[in-house]
């Protein structure tokens, strides 16, 4: 197993912790990560998009001109795709863009991207993160005291209200509990804090 360091808020050293590496060990497969991410991003569109087709466009009940003689070619409608106003060929249309996979490939690219982090030591493990209100500049003392000046990620083990309102207002920086642990939050991150809890938490659901 892995051992690193824990730290309090304050970037002092208070201990060490032992990973379990079928979790945070395991290879990179980043073929699998894109997979995640795209499956992650698909599921955010709308796809409220719509275009209307002939079908739809108001008017054009009235044959333009009458079908022989004129010297004009012969038309049906005005609402034609052809015609200035009429209706759109191929346009889109509402649809859902989510797709699925399964979930232990799910599974398998979480433990991808927390392997990523904790190889390329971005991975800082917190003793405890917990704030009584809601304060952002707690957030920047504590990324000053670790010298981050970047993307940053926090992972709790339950929800913890006070550190997701201090961590929002700061651009870059997201806060978030083992719960809603996704593969583009960890990847969308330069530096990972995480408590000794969430670890335990996701040890126990993973492993």
């Amino acid at each position: 197993m892995a051992t690193v360091a824990v730290f309090d808020i304050a970037n002092n050293k208070v201990g060490d912790i032992e990973l379990n590496e079928s979790i945070f060990g395991v290879e990179m497969n980043a073929g699998l990560l894109h997979q995640a991410v795209l499956m992650q991003l698909a599921a955010q569109r709308l796809g409220t998009h719509a275009t209307k087709t002939r079908g739809f466009v108001r008017g054009g009940g009235r044959k333009p001109w009458k079908q022989k003689g004129t010297g004009r070619a012969r038309s049906g409608s005005t609402r034609s795709p052809l015609w200035v106003g009429g209706g759109t060929v191929f346009g889109p249309h509402p649809r859902k863009y989510a797709f699925s996979m399964p979930r232990k490939q799910r599974r398998l690219a979480i433990k991808c991207a927390l392997s990523d982090k904790v190889k390329s030591g971005d991975f800082i493990v917190l003793d405890s993160l917990a704030f009584d209100a809601p304060k952002t500049k707690q957030v920047v003392k504590l990324l000053g005291d670790f010298g981050i000046d970047a993307k940053a990620l926090f992972i709790t083990a339950d929800e913890a209200e006070n550190v997701e309102k201090s961590a929002r207002n700061i651009q870059g920086v997201k806060a978030i509990n083992t719960n809603g642990l996704n593969v583009f939050d960890i990847l969308n991150s330069d530096k990972l804090f995480i408590t000794k809890d969430a670890i335990t938490r996701i040890e126990e659901v993973f492993a």
